[in-house]
């Protein structure tokens, strides 16, 4: 009865167009206030233990070091390379766009970050080519998806803190899913591509490769300097994080030059409003998963899946249908911290592996941010193409059916998820 009136009473509150911070703050706060006799100096507690996690100073860090790439022509740089590689094939430009939007995912850990960075330079040139306006649109808004799948993402350290599973495991096992990905979307590109004989570049030499490399070398560095780092363990996630925020200002201001010391202060401004939306988003759903807890709705849940003899293959299932409708109504961070806490409790009794368990859910919120009507990432590649949501969604839809099929094997394969880090930390 209980969790009934705290669910009807949060969507209530997001049906007026509440923020959803907001709406789960307001949920709380009345359920505790009204229904129940929890002393109000341990919502306060909570409040302040909930955010005083190590790990929750990695996002910060990461927005940083995402936007000073974005404003700093890291991009740039990492287009023309991805173009130098593939640009021969069939709808070559587009495939670069996969190459380029995995390689800037690996060093942003941001899905809007990457199809701004890369949309904004890689469209007009598709269309300046021949490529029609949808075609090139549905390849970035999918791939762009790529940010939170391949590490660093801001979305693995939100579920490591609302479940406590080490980050550096969920990385590791976003490696391989998000090369698999990357490879899938790139196929569906090439395929599209050919039957449409779409324009191809010239073949690029291997001098011009090599060029092309030695000029992406240093934001490709950042890759290994954070993954090479917490793989080796000379850092923790966090101080990963802290580190390639610190690098990234140094090589877009000081190396490439892109970005004078002037438009430093708009850049921290912009990283600090974001990241302040975002913990307010995590104090609140702190606070909601106190009040679920507090309640035993986790517990009761697990109870009534187990009680109806709902298997793995069954419980899954569930979850993912979950987790898509979710992602009609929410974006990735809230629902992370909505559902984790829930679902987690649940996923553990029934023995699914932490790890893969994460997986599954950052593979759910990226075919979220593709479709409508809160896919963020259809927003973002709206502002850059001018077309509308509607048009949007009918170009992205052979990448989005890709990443549906991925999702299937993600879900009942769990060593896709599971061999790199068992590998690494066994």
């Amino acid at each position: 009865m209980n969790a009934a009136i705290i669910f009807i009473l949060l969507i209530v509150l997001m049906l007026t167009g509440m923020p959803i911070s907001i709406s789960l703050g307001l949920t709380v706060l009345t359920f505790l206030f009204t229904m129940t006799q929890v002393p109000i100096e341990s919502v306060a507690l909570k409040l302040f233990t909930g955010i005083e996690n190590f790990e929750i100073m990695a996002i910060p860090f990461f927005i940083l070091a995402g936007n000073f790439l974005t404003h700093g022509g890291v991009a740039r740089r990492m287009i023309n390379f991805a173009t130098s590689m593939v640009g021969h094939w069939h709808g070559g430009l587009a495939l670069a766009g996969v190459l380029a939007c995995a390689l800037f995912a690996a060093v942003s850990g941001s899905s809007p970050a990457t199809v701004v960075a890369i949309g904004s330079i890689l469209l007009p040139a598709m269309v300046k080519q021949g490529f029609p306006n949808r075609f090139g649109a549905g390849v970035i808004t999918t791939s762009g998806a790529l940010g939170i799948l391949i590490p660093p993402s801001i979305v693995m350290v939100m579920y490591s803190v609302s479940t406590n599973t080490s980050v550096g495991k969920l990385f590791m096992a976003g490696v391989v899913p998000g090369v698999m990905l990357a490879v899938m979307l790139g196929m569906t590109t090439w395929f599209l591509a050919r039957k449409n004989n779409y324009p191809r570049l010239p073949k690029a030499s291997w001098g011009e490769r090599f060029r092309a490399f030695r000029q992406s070398a240093w934001g490709l560095l950042l890759i290994v300097i954070v993954m090479g780092g917490i793989y080796s363990g000379a850092f923790t996630p966090t101080e990963a994080a802290a580190m390639s925020a610190v690098y990234a200002f140094f090589i877009a201001v000081f190396v490439y030059k892109d970005m004078s010391l002037k438009q430093v202060s708009k850049v921290l401004l912009d990283s600090a409003s974001m990241s302040a939306m975002l913990l307010y988003i995590i104090t609140n759903a702190v606070l909601f998963s106190f009040l679920m807890t507090s309640e035993n709705i986790p517990q009761a849940m697990a109870q009534f899946i187990t009680d109806r003899g709902l298997g793995v293959i069954g419980f899954l299932l569930v979850v993912n249908i979950l987790l898509l409708l979710a992602g009609n109504v929410m974006e990735p961070s809230s629902i992370v911290l909505i559902m984790a806490p829930i679902l987690f409790p649940v996923a553990m009794k029934l023995g699914i592996d932490p790890i893969h368990f994460g997986i599954l859910i950052v593979v759910n919120m990226e075919v979220g941010m593709c479709h409508p009507p809160v896919g963020l990432n259809l927003y973002v590649a709206s502002g850059i193409t001018k077309m509308g949501i509607t048009e949007l969604t009918v170009a992205v839809m052979p990448w989005l059916l890709t990443m549906v099929v991925f999702l299937l094997l993600i879900t009942y394969v769990p060593q896709i998820s599971l061999w790199l880090p068992n590998m690494i930390y066994k």
